[in-house]
């Protein structure tokens, strides 16, 4: 069973998540794993990790096989992916889940299914506990169910790839009022909206070029 510790459990499922929403700014640099791991949305605890918590946790993953340095021809700073679906076995919406399991602790399947569709199209609660049964059910499983959260009736999912990297009596921050929810969504809205904005983006740069045509941006390629 791949165990990781709570630093690489940061680091690997940031890469995860970058992966699957802003695939033309992945493979990530360093720099880019220390934003991810620290942003301030998407993520509890929120995290100050340094540049060379970074590093340790991408040389110790690399190590497990989790994580892959991409060289490449031209460039100045190393990149780094994940190989989450080769190692883990898992199809691509199992380890999203997982990602946002290792990112924001245990969460329900209304949770998951909101919080992970920004990775992976879910779309409905059945296909949710469809890659929760497949993750639980492994005979090394990847991830447990849960008591109800104090106040609430519905079961929780917590991974075990790193099992005390969150408590697990806690209620649910985002549960305690309606407006911490609303604005929770609204983020994980706008941060979806990014990534296919910088995906259009791409596209119009790539289109001008095969024309022969400036930048219709004005902006300064990636």
């Amino acid at each position: 069973m791949i165990t990781l510790t709570a630093d690489e459990a940061r680091v690997f499922g940031v890469l995860v998540e970058k992966s699957l929403t802003t695939p033309n700014q992945y493979p990530l640099s360093i720099n880019a794993v220390v934003d991810g791991a620290n942003q301030k949305s998407n993520r509890d605890p929120i995290l100050d990790m340094t540049e060379d918590q970074v590093f340790d946790a991408l040389e110790s993953l690399r190590g497990k096989q989790l994580v892959v340095r991409v060289d490449q021809v031209g460039a100045r700073v190393h990149k780094f992916k994940h190989a989450a679906t080769e190692m883990l076995h898992a199809r691509t919406a199992e380890v999203a889940i997982l990602a946002e399991l290792l990112l924001r602790g245990p969460q329900t399947l209304g949770e998951l299914r909101g919080r992970a569709s920004r990775m992976q199209p879910m779309e409905s609660l059945e296909r949710v506990r469809d890659m929760i049964r497949a993750l639980s059910e492994r005979p090394e499983p990847y991830v447990k169910e849960l008591p109800p959260a104090p106040g609430s009736r519905a079961e929780r999912f917590v991974q075990l790839l790193c099992p005390d990297l969150h408590p697990l009596d806690a209620a649910p921050a985002q549960t305690a009022s309606v407006a911490p929810t609303d604005r929770t969504d609204l983020i994980e809205r706008v941060e979806k909206l990014e990534a296919e904005v910088e995906s259009l983006k791409s596209i119009v740069r790539k289109l001008a070029q095969s024309l022969g045509e400036p930048d219709p941006l004005g902006l300064p390629q990636a």
